[in-house]
């Protein structure tokens, strides 16, 4: 059913019935740790990141060799900061729902807490991780505490006109158009209504049963399950509805990925704002106990079914996934007994494969060759270890 054959009225209808079903469920996964072996020995990756040029923007990341719990500790979650870091004052802080709405509403951080409370563990993943060769840990997985965004909406009264719904962040900074006008623009990002109006959505003030920390967007941030870490908007202030597609700069100009093809022998080319998480896995961590050798590793992006390991570019064989959570939206993690393992350089590939039969692809697919932009780089990933 496309987005024109359903009226505004029944899907706020539809997300509001949806949670009414959710409300006693907490959508998280187990806070399992990771299946370490008892005083293995973990074989440091040849390959390492390069340096990171900018601190100010990838201010952290996970250190894959250091992964040992199926969630991520509030210090450990990485951190990308496009502008300032705002200073809010939680006293003077409200979150306003305005635009094409029948009852604007202005929300008080208390007024949300008192609301519904629902949790959903879900990985976050920035959209460029893998595709710069410093940014290589951009992931993480988080249990977000929060109220669900559908029935605000719904309060709101989203009128008919209504098509488009803006997230404005209080994180600001400067933007050069057309080398002539500089203006001072607030971070924000958009979804259509329909998507808006996902049950999983969360205005979420809790991460990992902590208040949400300055750096991940305190006092309040949108958790869009299954999206890239750039549409989670941190420093919430407001939520706008508007009638028309929103072209601020992280939808329009950054964020967008370019893709070359080839149609009737002429290129051309298509360009996309970046939205939904694709399908990929990464290889941890090679550990070695006694003379046994296991490689570690995660998966995310979709409902994973399975994930294969490939040594120096040998056949695929399966690995064993370990932890899981119940949802589609949080990382998987897997084991393969490397019983083969032999002393020299070696490289070690993953492929994770989605229960949709989504593939993560090779480098050399054509969803990833004609890519010209870092944005979306979901391709095997191959490390290089030596075995002593």
């Amino acid at each position: 059913m496309s987005h024109s054959d359903i009226t505004r009225r029944s899907l706020l209808k539809t997300g509001s019935s949806a949670l009414a079903g959710l409300s006693v469920l907490r959508l998280t996964g187990p806070a399992a740790a990771f299946q370490t072996p008892v005083g293995g020995e973990v074989i440091p990756w040849l390959d390492q990141p390069a340096e990171n040029p900018v601190p100010q923007v990838a201010v952290r990341q996970l250190a894959w060799e250091e992964l040992d719990s199926w969630i991520t500790s509030n210090e450990d979650f990485f951190i990308i900061k496009h502008y300032d870091e705002p200073v809010i004052d939680e006293s003077t802080w409200s979150l306003t729902i305005s635009g094409h709405v029948s009852t604007p509403l202005t929300l008080t951080l208390d007024d949300i807490r008192n609301r519904l409370s629902q949790d959903v563990t879900f990985t976050i993943e920035c959209s460029g991780n893998s595709g710069l060769p410093f940014l290589t840990g951009a992931v993480g997985n988080a249990t977000w505490t929060g109220t669900p965004l559908a029935p605000l909406l719904e309060e709101a009264g989203v009128l008919d006109t209504g098509s488009e719904v803006i997230f404005w962040g209080a994180d600001a900074g400067e933007q050069l158009w057309r080398d002539e006008i500089t203006v001072t623009e607030h971070f924000a990002r958009s979804m259509s209504l329909q998507e808006a109006l996902a049950s999983e959505n969360l205005l979420a003030y809790g991460m990992n049963g902590e208040p949400l920390p300055p750096l991940h967007g305190f006092p309040l941030r949108l958790i869009a399950p299954g999206w890239y870490g750039v549409a989670n908007v941190k420093w919430l202030t407001g939520i706008e509805v508007i009638d028309h597609r929103y072209q601020g700069h992280f939808m329009a100009r950054d964020y967008v990925t370019i893709r070359e093809s080839e149609q009737d022998g002429e290129t051309t080319w298509m360009f996309t704002s970046v939205s939904h998480a694709r399908i990929k896995s990464a290889p941890a961590k090679v550990m070695k106990q006694d003379d046994q050798y296991s490689i570690m590793g995660a998966a995310w992006g979709a409902e994973i079914a399975s994930v294969d390991v490939s040594i120096d570019s040998g056949d695929w064989q399966p690995a064993t996934l370990t932890e899981t959570g119940d949802n589609a939206w949080s990382w998987v993690f897997w084991n393969f007994n490397w019983e083969a393992a032999t002393p020299g350089e070696h490289t070690v590939t993953s492929r994770a494969t989605g229960t949709a039969g989504n593939v993560q692809p090779a480098p050399g697919d054509p969803i990833l060759a004609g890519k010209k932009t870092y944005w979306e780089s979901n391709g095997e990933i191959t490390r290089t270890v030596v075995i002593p």
